[in-house]
């Protein structure tokens, strides 16, 4: 049975708290790490905060590295001509440097470190182009930053990321991480982009040597520079130096509105801490709520967190991201176990679906505590799409999310966190040891080549 009261289950079911943050969230458009629109999305969670009743709401103020977008093109010369601008055909990738170069095409498939590897001779001097995709038989998923720092480890000199989504226009997201601005110019390009240069490379592989040879130029205007973040924060339940932690991040990156993600993630923080507080008195553990600044572009915002805040003052830690995809939960405890039965007890009490996954994952703000042996989950939804789906295009809007699921994770999560608050719950922490011993090989060479990876040789 649900350990939250029937009134406050029937308030989550029918309160537009939640969704009425979501849409002005969504509505304040460019929501990119250290620019101004990140800064009002938090203070728009911040008013949230307010009006739900909770206490010491405000904002958190860090450095970031920062990037600005400009304009960026793509044209192929030789037997064809082509011209591609505007952000629905090609968009520059945050943390790419701003630069023109020019230079055959060579198609690396799914840019796998193996596909990389087989095309090594062609690579040097080349730019080079990956899908987004990553293959059923690979043993994780692959990052869009380990294709390009690839593609710069080869001696290419740009790098083209195409979407594997038709229809979804290009997709953008971080190549620098930790290590910006990057080597080489990169910018996004949709499927059917993407799909029109593979085609020109290989008629290219195909001519003789007296044929004039295909190349492509890549325009990238961008702006790299030190800026601002913020993270929204405000606390609920009683006055203890122990906390759960709620988190999500406010974040989205400039080309569309970050409704899933993560503007969903953001509202359920703040309407989770406005169901709590009317069990206030209930509450065993203080629950710290926080929207993230810069998730987007390198975890900056958890980073902060994680690094100002004793780790024994964190009970545990609900990542929230992209959690509107449907209103079935899936949770990837990062081999805290304790943590996953908890959410079980919860789905099995609403008769809910949850799906669960225990591998140690580098993706999502909760790995800025994992790392550390600090107790942390992603909490997000389960969807039918293929790989982000919407996320990072500019189709990530408020349309393709349903009211109803956000009402249904709010209420699972709000169980769950008011149990993660109960002294009778135990969620054991780790020691940074442990947790280095049992981090997928892969992640490994992943965090490494990011930048980020934190323990030492």
């Amino acid at each position: 049975m649900p350990e939250l009261p029937e009134s406050v289950v029937g308030d989550a079911q029918t309160s537009s708290f939640a969704w009425d943050l979501l849409t002005d969230l969504a509505d304040v458009g460019n929501r990119m790490a250290g620019q101004a629109g990140e800064r009002r999305g938090a203070e728009r969670v911040v008013e949230a905060y307010e009006e739900a009743g909770l206490r010491n709401a405000g904002l958190d103020e860090f450095e970031i590295p920062g990037w600005w977008r400009g304009d960026s093109a793509l044209s192929v010369s030789g037997p064809v001509e082509r011209e591609y601008e505007g952000s629905h055909a090609v968009i520059a990738l945050p943390g790419t440097p701003s630069g023109t170069v020019e230079a055959p095409v060579v198609d690396v498939g799914t840019g796998t470190y193996e596909e990389f590897e087989e095309r090594s001779d062609e690579l040097e001097g080349a730019i080079a182009m990956a899908s987004s995709d990553t293959p059923e038989s690979h043993d994780r998923w692959l990052h869009r930053m380990e294709k390009y720092s690839q593609a710069a480890e080869h001696g290419a000199v740009g790098f083209v990321f195409r979407n594997h989504i038709e229809g979804a226009l290009p997709p953008t997201g971080e190549i620098g991480y930790h290590n910006r601005p990057g080597p080489i110019p990169a910018v996004g390009v949709s499927k059917e982009v993407g799909e029109q240069l593979a085609r020109y490379a290989a008629a290219a592989e195909g001519t003789d040597g007296d044929d004039e040879a295909t190349t492509v130029t890549l325009d990238v205007d961008c702006r790299n520079e030190e800026t601002t973040s913020v993270n929204a924060v405000a606390d609920v339940g009683p006055e203890t130096d122990e906390a759960v932690f709620l988190t999500a991040h406010v974040d989205s990156h400039d080309i569309a509105d970050g409704a899933n993600d993560n503007g969903a993630g953001s509202a359920l923080v703040a309407e989770v801490g406005r169901l709590l507080k009317s069990v206030e008195d209930d509450l065993e553990t203080r629950v710290h709520l926080v929207t993230f600044g810069a998730e987007e572009t390198g975890l900056w915002g958890a980073y902060h967190a994680a690094e100002t805040t004793p780790h024994d003052e964190i009970k545990c830690v609900v990542n929230l991201d992209g959690a509107c995809s449907s209103r079935n939960l899936r949770v990837g405890s990062n081999g805290f176990e304790a943590m996953t039965e908890v959410f079980e007890s919860v789905t099995d009490a609403f008769d809910a679906p949850l799906e669960t996954g225990d591998t140690i994952s580098p993706h999502g703000d909760q790995w800025a505590f994992v790392q550390e042996g600090v107790p942390a989950v992603m909490t997000s939804t389960t969807s039918e799409q293929s790989g982000r789906g919407w996320g990072h295009t500019h189709a990530d809007t408020l349309d393709k999310l349903d009211s109803r699921d956000l009402r249904d994770v709010a209420t699972l999560v709000a169980e769950a966190v008011f149990r993660f608050a109960s002294a009778d719950v135990e969620t054991p922490h780790r020691s940074r040891e442990e947790i280095q011993e049992d981090i997928p090989e892969g992640y490994v060479q992943e965090l490494k080549t990011g930048g980020r990876w934190p323990y030492d040789e």
